[in-house]
């Protein structure tokens, strides 16, 4: 039980850094569509908007990468994967975490850092526009997303020591998904009947399970918890 604290601990720091950060998507809407306004109407466009997206969008992108571990959603390649055993899932994802994840996002705090504090010795700004916003803080981004990252890395390694041990993948937190709106879309639709319903959403949900590598074989007695 206590493995599983730590990671339901460092999981709701992923959760809701990530939902945090998440509401930049508003301001970066806002704020395009207020440059287009000013472009476009106004014929007064301006100079260091460019520069202001990319740091909103860069900060929203790079902030939500835990949240995005600790929900399962990074892409991979698991045509072959899928298929094996939650031990064996486990015991391959440890080996990659310790050969690739740790060494790559260690070798980016680190190289974040020293990137970060050269920019704020120097008060770096922009040199894409002529009145360049300045980019200290945006370039601060990096360790600290990298640090967040490698907090949720240290969870996922736990919970594959959790699944080496019982033979299931500990749960992660849950969260509105794709699949919650098909299931309302579905429930209110007149056109499907409840029967097809059911199928549809079953196999919606077998494939969501693939794809967050928990998938468990029913009859396969190694794939349960004891």
């Amino acid at each position: 039980m206590k493995s599983r604290t730590v990671i339901r601990a460092i999981d709701q720091v992923s959760y809701w850094s990530g939902k945090t950060f998440a509401w930049l998507i508003v301001a970066l809407t806002f704020v395009v569509s207020v440059e287009v306004f000013k472009r476009y109407i106004l014929n007064a466009p301006t100079a260091w908007i460019f520069d202001f997206n990319n740091m909103l969008y860069g900060t929203l992108f790079m902030m939500c990468g835990a949240y995005t571990l600790a929900q399962g959603g990074h892409v991979r390649a698991d045509f072959v994967y899928t298929y094996l055993r939650p031990r064996v899932q486990a015991a391959l994802d440890l080996a990659l975490y310790f050969l690739f994840f740790i060494p790559g996002i260690l070798g980016l705090i680190y190289a974040g850092y020293d990137y970060a504090a050269l920019s704020w010795r120097i008060g770096e700004h922009s040199t894409v526009t002529a009145e360049g916003p300045p980019v200290y803080h945006f370039k601060s981004v990096i360790p600290i997303a990298g640090a967040l990252v490698m907090l949720q890395g240290v969870a996922e390694i736990v919970r594959c020591i959790e699944c080496l041990r019982t033979g299931a993948w500990p749960p992660r937190l849950s969260d509105v998904e794709e699949i919650d709106v098909i299931d309302t879309q579905l429930s209110t639709s007149e056109y499907v009947d409840e029967e097809s319903r059911r199928v549809a959403m079953d196999s919606a949900k077998a494939i969501d399970e693939a794809a967050r590598h928990r998938t468990v074989a029913p009859d396969d007695d190694e794939g349960k918890a004891p």
